[in-house]
């Protein structure tokens, strides 16, 4: 409806405010008004009306506006910051409006205010043009967007007044209450001192200081709100507490911060920097609420997480006096219906009933990926987010990764699902409309710039779109070591220094020290010729039973085979690198599985059948396990196969496989090349040792391998040396540990490797006449360990 034809103004369809007073108010007119709030740029606009009045009274409805130095709501910002990059708006000429409007006040405005707050909510704007009075009675307030000057004006509900009788009792009640004494008082002259501080001239100083302010305002703000809560509940008193440094401390209430603000956290920080020991605090803290917390790891992991357990009731728990109750799951069983994992029922656990998901290494779930099967089996991705995340009570999102961004900004934005409940204008209070568009045009900007050659970061941050940062600043933290010494330096004087990282250097060995074995390339050559048919019974399924094993899919039966069977190919030139001791036993395997195939085919009955090859023997990444994981268990009828040609083909691949295994059973440890060599490094280690900061002689060597086989030959074989150089030596696994000095436990042998990082005299049952010297270690213990003492790592 036109304005015209309603008596309504509400800055919308049916008239603006503004256009009321500037129609009525002609030169000489008197205005009676009653606002919460009035702002130098609604002045502003409208001077040319008001200049010209003869007088107008302000009462103020809300006197809490006079005690604001900011009113920063109201204002116009200098600029505005979202995904289009930076704009000037109004407030630049916030300095020659308050001047224009400080004398506009002298010459002919009187203003009071109501004593009391919430006492008078009435708005109202009277004119009495000298002829006949004018009135708006409704719910605008005297700023930008409540008289509708602004781009996005308020939606008010403002009436005119039409009737003669009425618009003189407005009248009339305005005159009440602007001569009550003792409801209203004058503060002109307040207001004009605000004015005053608006557009005098500030010293530099207290620019800066105010600049610091607005930037850090609620940070500082947010921080002491978390100091108060934490000496309220006697938080200072936990173990965990008291063993944060400093640095980690600040850490704990910036997440706690964003947790309640936005719903989540990821936390990016080095390596090294106590990342479990920070969301162990956090834990701590909704535990001591009465909250349920659920921790999902790497199944490599869990100890690092069970072994703080109050139910463990472990001598070895330096927090044992916090008792914590946190659910502690693997990843991987997110993938499991049921089962169970030590006293939990996976049948019967209320998914959706914790109030903090805690993810460790979450860089594992960057892959949202849904449905990848025929059948519509759910992804690991998919069961956090369904049914820990969505469902049930209102779950807060802590994510803990030194890499949350592998390969691709859409690694990040999985991630930031989790946080967002999968809502696309879940950051919207960070500037973040959208956060599909916003990572999709950041990842365009980085595609552009990564093909044009160009190394110059600064040229990329220049086209990052600007609300990426704001985003990540809100809901991350990410230090590195570096900002560490710079910034914390009484902390990096308890820790006595981050471990200094010596120059990396590559030892060429050959495999067979008298030159025998074949050369890498001839067994690579002879590995890509097998068929490995062991690993690929679909292509023996007779014709008219194929769709019976092969329904189709993303990742359907046919290509989890051709990719097993390219994967163990891989993992056989792997296992020859890592050790010929591993690639022996490798091959001692094969010629088992196969022969016990070619059995089954032998024995044949018509009614028997077998399991789908699954990828053992193989270290697989998370993303490829949980593909294997999704395709589920497939049985074959072997009455639906072409037996003599699969067991033709089963008797070629154990022909070329035991030509492979012969040689390497020639290799015996006297022969092993790779094994001299290593035995030389770590005498040496042991004859010269480095220095600590103490002055102690440090000979800890840790040696990583990526397979179990290589990890026990190794054990095996340098147990003989290390007794000769008085070394004490562990092996750690994820089958199990071995050690000459202390428990054979997993957490065990890491506290006495690293006594000091481990924080080994604080633990009540802890052996503290010896430490461990030797450590032999798979990737069990990659992630997620404090290892960090002066060492000489070996790969």
């Amino acid at each position: 409806m036109r304005a015209g034809r309603s008596g309504i103004r509400d800055n919308r369809s049916r008239g603006a405010v503004h256009e009321f007073m500037t129609e009525r108010a002609v030169p000489d007119s008197r205005l009676s008004v009653v606002s919460a709030y009035f702002t130098t740029f609604a002045y502003d606009r409208l001077r040319t009306t008001l200049d010209s009045v003869e007088q107008m009274r302000f009462l103020f409805g809300e006197p809490r506006f006079l005690k604001d130095a900011d009113n920063a709501g109201l204002v116009p910002p200098a600029f505005s910051f979202d995904e289009a990059g930076l704009r000037l708006t109004e407030q630049i000429r916030q300095r020659t409006a308050a001047l224009r409007c400080a004398q506009w006040i002298r010459d002919r405005v009187e203003i009071r205010s109501v004593k009391r707050s919430g006492l008078l909510h009435g708005k109202l704007i009277h004119i009495d043009d000298g002829r006949r009075p004018h009135a708006l009675l409704g719910s605008s307030n005297f700023t930008i967007n409540g008289l509708g000057l602004g781009d996005a004006p308020n939606i008010e509900l403002n009436l005119i007044v039409d009737s003669d009788r009425d618009r003189e009792d407005l009248l009339a009640w305005f005159d009440e209450l602007w001569g009550d004494k003792e409801l209203t008082e004058d503060v002109r002259e307040e207001v004009l001192r605000a004015l005053e501080a608006s557009y005098a001239h500030a010293a530099p100083e207290f620019v800066y200081f105010k600049t610091l302010l607005h930037l850090f305002g609620d940070f500082l703000t947010d921080q002491a709100r978390e100091d108060v809560l934490i000496q309220q509940t006697a938080f200072e008193q936990t173990v965990i507490w008291r063993a944060l440094f400093d640095f980690q401390r600040d850490g704990l209430r910036a997440v706690l911060t964003k947790i309640e603000k936005h719903g989540g956290c990821i936390v990016a920080d080095s390596v090294g920097l106590g990342k479990t020991f920070t969301a162990l605090a956090v834990i701590k803290w909704f535990e001591k609420r009465n909250r349920n917390v659920l921790v999902l790891c790497p199944k490599k992991l869990r100890e690092n997480w069970t072994d703080y357990l109050a139910a463990n009731n472990s001598d070895m728990n330096p927090l044992r006096e916090d008792k914590f109750g946190y659910t502690v799951l693997s990843h991987t069983d997110l993938s499991r219906e049921k089962g169970r994992v030590g006293d939990i029922d996976l049948a019967r656990i209320e998914w959706g009933n914790y109030d903090l998901v805690v993810i460790d290494e979450s860089h594992n779930f960057r892959s949202a990926s849904r449905n990848k099967t025929a059948g519509g089996r759910r992804s690991r991705y998919e069961r956090l987010m369904d049914d820990i995340i969505k469902a049930g009570l209102k779950t807060k999102v802590l994510l803990l990764s030194a890499t949350p961004v592998n390969n691709d900004l859409s690694d990040l934005k999985a991630q930031l699902d989790l946080i967002s409940a999968d809502r696309i204008d879940g950051f919207t209070d960070l500037g973040v409309p959208n956060l599909g568009a916003l990572i999709g045009g950041s990842r365009r900007h980085f595609s552009d710039w990564a093909k044009s050659g160009s190394r110059d970061v600064s040229q990329l941050l220049n086209k990052l779109p600007p609300a990426l940062f704001g985003l990540l600043d809100g809901v991350t933290i990410a230090r590195s070591r570096k900002h560490i010494e710079r910034h914390y330096a009484a902390s990096m004087e308890r820790i006595g220094g981050f471990p200094k990282r010596g120059a990396p250097e590559s030892v060429f060995a050959n495999i067979d020290s008298q030159g025998g074995f074949p050369t890498f390339e001839a067994v690579d050559s002879a590995i890509s010729r097998l068929e490995l048919a062991l690993y690929g019974p679909l292509t023996f399924v007779l014709h008219e039973y194929r769709t019976l094993y092969d329904r189709g899919g993303n990742f359907d039966q046919a290509n989890r085979e051709k990719y097993l069977i390219a994967m163990m190919k891989i993992g056989f030139l792997k296992r020859l690198e890592s050790s010929v001791s591993s690639f022996r036993q490798t091959m001692d395997r094969m010629m088992a599985r196969i022969d016990q195939r070619i059995r089954d085919l032998d024995t044949f009955d018509a009614t028997a059948s077998i399991d789908a090859p699954a990828p053992d023997d193989l270290e697989l990444d998370d993303e490829l396990e949980e593909a294997f994981e999704v395709g589920g268990a497939l049985k074959y009828n072997l009455a639906h196969i072409d037996r003599a040609a699969w067991k033709a083909a089963l008797m070629r691949d154990r022909e070329r496989i035991a030509a492979l295994a012969a040689e390497a059973h020639n290799i015996t440890p006297h022969r092993d090349a790779k094994l001299e060599r290593l035995k030389g490094v770590i005498r040496a280690k042991a004859t010269n040792p480095t220095v600590n900061r103490d002055g102690e002689p440090n000979r800890k060597v840790i040696l990583f391998t990526a397979f179990t086989d290589t990890a026990r030959y190794l054990y095996e074989e340098l147990l003989p040396l290390a007794r000769e150089c008085g070394l004490e030596a562990a092996l750690v696994t994820g089958d199990g540990c071995k050690a000459t000095f202390g428990q054979t436990r997993f957490q065990d042998v890491l506290v006495n490797f690293a006594p000091r990082a481990k924080r080994r005299a604080s633990m009540r049952g802890a052996e503290t006449k010896g430490e461990i010297d030797l450590l032999i270690a798979t990737d069990c213990i990659s992630e997620g360990q404090n290892l960090q003492v002066l060492v000489s790592t070996q790969n």
